[in-house]
């Protein structure tokens, strides 16, 4: 799986695709991100990527040409795909009003594209004028919201998709049994060393069926606690 993700702020996401899981995902050729700063491809000699809101209004609006330099720039020197693949190419938009991003849609684009391209907005947005022309290239494009509330820029959900996406392809968790999403159940509580924790003079046990030995109970113990989603 290959991931592009077209941001003015680079730095903030490089460290984390350095990292952990997907650091690791990223060395054994599982997992490719490219970070792509919009800055270098703005037309102008100040690299001026935003401007006014047609119609007034507060904020600034990140422009077109440079979103659809870079989408090009991707798509035909760091790509080189033929219009046959384009189907296993996606792009996605960050809104506050797209899809809401879940589960599903994780496992799904794993199995079925090959490279995500992630737009991260600014300021108030993008111009809207993008979701007409990337569907010209003949690449498959869709608007996305990681959760129902506002953020400052697109760099959070674009790590956020990156590492649910990549949870799902063969190999980058290590171990298939460490994949919580094919399991039966998630989120129940769970406890390590020491088994008995003092603090402030009071004891914290962990719940003794933990200790038991009874697997089958144990299982049971956590469906009965656990948050399906």
């Amino acid at each position: 799986m290959r991931f592009d993700v077209i941001t003015i702020f680079p730095e903030v996401l490089r460290e984390y695709f350095n990292s952990s899981i997907l650091g690791r995902a990223r060395k054994g050729g599982l997992v490719e991100v490219n970070l792509h700063n919009l800055r270098d491809f703005a037309e102008d000699k100040h690299k001026k990527v935003d401007d006014k809101p047609f119609g007034g209004g507060p904020g600034m609006v990140l422009k077109i040409e440079p979103i659809v330099n870079t989408i090009g720039s991707i798509l035909s020197s760091k790509l080189k795909i033929q219009s046959s693949k384009l189907r296993k190419t996606k792009i996605i938009i960050f809104s506050p009003g797209g899809k809401q991003f879940n589960k599903k849609l994780a496992r799904d684009w794993a199995k079925k594209y090959d490279n995500i391209i992630m737009i991260c907005g600014r300021y108030e947005g993008i111009d809207a004028r993008i979701k007409k022309i990337i569907p010209a290239l003949g690449v498959s494009v869709e608007e996305v919201s990681i959760g129902p509330y506002i953020l400052t820029g697109g760099e959070l959900p674009a790590a956020v998709v990156a590492d649910s996406v990549s949870r799902q392809i063969p190999g980058v968790l290590g171990k298939e049994e460490s994949l919580e999403e094919e399991r039966y159940v998630s989120g129940y509580p769970l406890y390590t060393k020491p088994d008995i924790f003092e603090f402030k003079g009071k004891k914290y046990s962990i719940p003794k069926i933990l200790k038991s030995g009874d697997h089958k109970k144990i299982e049971e113990w956590r469906k009965k606690r656990a948050k399906f989603f």
